[in-house]
Order: structure tokens, then C-alpha cells, then sequence
């Protein structure tokens, strides 16, 4: 891509079942100017891949900036409920 800028990122996880769920998790929220910023998200073991294509420096900044929130907000819900979340629900007894 002639005049584009591309930038890829390799996010570790503790399981390849954890960067999985961050890519579907992240994958569900389109880029708002896709004209301007092509993305693609692959797992590889256990490392969430994340590439970016921009048409401009400052996409790129701003683009790799919301996507490490969004992967900061999915490791600190993975660490909050992760483990429970797993764990069958517990039936009260009446």
C-alpha cells in the first residue's frame, strides 16, 4: 500500500484461549474511518497480533493508542472474572 503506514503489535497472554477472547472481544468493534485505517487481528499461540495500515502518522498513534486501551480493559476483565467466569454457577438449594 503505497503511502500507507503499517504497524503491528504482538500483545502475550497467558493462554492462547485469553488472547482468543481478547481478539473476539476487540475483533466486534469496526475502525470508524475504515477508508483510512485497515486492521486485522490474528492469534498466534498465545499472542493476540494486531496490524495496522493508516493513511497518515497520526492515525497510526491514535488507532494503536484505543486499540491497547480496549486490550487493557479485556486483561483486566479477564483478570476480574476470568477464573469464575469458567466455573460452573452455583444452584442454591431451596
Amino acid at each position: 500500500m503505497s503511502g500507507w503506514h503499517s504497524v503491528t503489535i504482538k500483545v502475550p497472554f497467558a493462554s492462547s484461549k485469553h488472547a482468543l477472547i481478547a481478539k473476539q472481544v476487540i475483533d466486534v468493534d469496526r475502525e470508524l474511518q475504515p477508508q483510512a485505517v485497515k486492521r486485522e487481528l490474528s492469534v498466534d499461540g498465545n499472542n493476540l497480533i494486531a496490524s495496522f495500515d493508516t493513511l497518515t502518522v497520526r492515525l497510526a498513534r491514535l488507532t494503536v493508542n484505543a486499540f491497547l486501551e480496549n486490550v487493557d480493559l479485556v486483561v483486566r476483565t479477564i483478570e476480574g472474572f476470568g477464573e469464575d467466569a469458567e466455573k460452573p454457577p452455583v444452584r442454591s438449594q431451596s
